[in-house]
């Protein structure tokens, strides 16, 4: 009889063991292995500008860009269906931050332009940051007047 036992607890033990093991290889419910952002420049002579999708990832790219005025004239738009937040921020050739604006994805206003302060003209950062962004949109900067 405590053989029987035995062997029955056994098979319950691997029996439950083995379930375990299946449960916890599956990925079918991780969907953060396939999240993304991509971000492009289009660098230009007096301008910088390029396009950025995402399906949820998050993300930072800066790009240098000579801007021989004092200001610049910058435009971001994004087409988004869920939340997430884009941000652009910029600094001048001291390190200073002339400009630092940013969108929320799903919500209004969904773009912004205008001009940045005033900065020591040279070579500026512009930094394009994506978190937990769902959707695409654009971005330019020119040299001010």
């Amino acid at each position: 009889m405590k053989i029987l036992n035995f062997k029955l607890m056994r098979s319950v033990i691997l029996i439950t063991l083995f379930s375990f093991l299946i449960s916890c290889t599956n990925d079918d419910d991780n969907d953060n292995d396939n999240l993304s952002i991509n971000i492009t420049v289009n660098d230009g002579s007096e301008d910088v500008d390029g396009d950025f999708t995402g399906n949820g990832g998050n993300g930072t790219r800066t790009i240098n860009w000579v801007n021989n005025l004092s200001t610049a004239d910058y435009n971001a738009d994004i087409t988004s269906t869920s939340s997430g937040l884009f941000q652009m921020k910029v600094t001048d050739n001291n390190g200073t931050i002339v400009l630092n604006r940013s969108l929320n994805g799903n919500v209004e206003p969904d773009s912004f332009s205008g001009v940045t302060n005033t900065g020591e003209p040279g070579t500026w950062s512009v930094i394009i940051t994506l978190t937990s962004f769902n959707g695409d949109g654009s971005y330019s900067l020119s040299s001010g007047n």
